[in-house]
């Protein structure tokens, strides 16, 4: 996938282990000592190819540029039983949330979603070993040494899947990017037309409890026919996979499209995306909520899906702490959950 900006969330990478240092043939020499032993020492270890996931990533447009990555090779043994120097592991820092799969078989090789976690993708080459290690009995001055493994060759497929506490949802110009620069500090384009956000982005709301802050994600606008994979459907709704809470946006407002079609909508898509993901912890917010006829339509929604919702308006900042605290009881719930399903 191929997108303008500076943000990826996919990326194919070729990464190339190091490879082992040859063993050494050598026999011990020094003065008055003319027929010595072997004394050939082992190559070193090729480095490795160590993932990692960073807070201060949240893209992988650096390693989509980047193509190929390359181990440092482990050095040939010397005379003397010395082993050669073992090559430098290169740890590659990715994004908390990315899945890193073989490019042929598609299976996963690692999960990056927690901060700090790191996995060796490719396993760097052992080194030869030295004449010296084929002494015998039979054979004391063997002059026979091996020579380095290659390290491992892949190829990757890289995808980011965003780790965030909170994912907004709603169709283009439902009002997310308004709303998420009002509830933290990120600052997403903002205009009066449909699919200003491109790019998912996250955004950090302080809460004044605890936790003192929740992580918000914006996903783009999604279509209909999302969870099919027309217009980019799979590549934004896997960002909503790892949220705490979905924040469900409808825009109530005079000239807006029927809002229980808009909701219904949304609500089809994460079904036909993923089994579950509408049993998560929902918050509904009706947007733009800002004369009377934006308000009874809303209340006409909530009745409709029989759910109980907020209404708010981004732009003069009603209902916006009812929001917060709402996100916040409902972000609370989610966790007692998780952790009543782990025991």
């Amino acid at each position: 996938m191929r997108r303008d900006g500076m943000f990826r969330d996919e990326a194919l990478l070729k990464v190339q282990a190091g490879r082992g240092g040859d063993g050494c043939s050598s026999f011990h020499r020094e003065k008055y000592v003319t027929q010595g032993g072997p004394d050939g020492g082992d190559g070193g270890k090729g480095g490795s190819i160590v993932f990692e996931a960073v807070t201060h990533e949240n893209s992988l447009f650096r390693i989509a540029r980047q193509r190929q990555v390359v181990a440092q090779n482990g050095s040939q043994g010397a005379p003397n039983n010395c082993s050669g120097k073992q090559g430098e592991d290169l740890v590659v820092k990715v994004p908390v949330g990315t899945q890193v799969r073989d490019a042929q078989h598609k299976n996963l090789l690692a999960d990056l979603d927690v901060a700090g976690k790191a996995v060796v993708i490719a396993e760097g080459g052992r080194g030869g070993k030295g004449n010296a290690r084929f002494t015998s009995a039979t054979h004391q001055a063997p002059r026979h040494f091996t020579e380095g493994q290659d390290g491992e060759c892949r190829e990757l497929l890289m995808e980011l899947k965003l780790v965030a506490d909170v994912g907004l949802l709603g169709l283009p110009n439902a009002g997310k990017s308004t709303l998420i620069s009002r509830l933290t500090a990120a600052r997403p384009r903002v205009a009066s037309y449909p699919f200003t956000t491109l790019d998912p982005s996250l955004g950090i709301m302080e809460t004044g409890a605890e936790p003192e802050t929740l992580v918000i994600a914006d996903i783009p606008g999604l279509i209909e026919g999302a969870s099919e994979g027309k217009g980019l459907g799979h590549q934004f709704l896997r960002h909503v996979e790892r949220t705490q809470v979905l924040l469900h946006l409808v825009d109530c407002s005079a000239t807006a499209e029927d809002p229980l079609e808009s909701y219904r909508a949304i609500v089809g898509e994460l079904e036909g995306y993923k089994a579950g993901l509408l049993s998560r912890e929902r918050v509904l917010a009706a947007t733009k909520v800002e004369d009377d006829e934006s308000k009874q339509r809303a209340e006409e929604l909530f009745e409709a899906v029989q759910m109980p919702g907020i209404m708010i308006s981004s732009v003069t900042g009603q209902g916006l702490d009812v929001l917060r605290r709402e996100l916040l009881k409902t972000f609370h719930r989610s966790c007692l959950s998780s952790e009543d399903s782990a025991r």
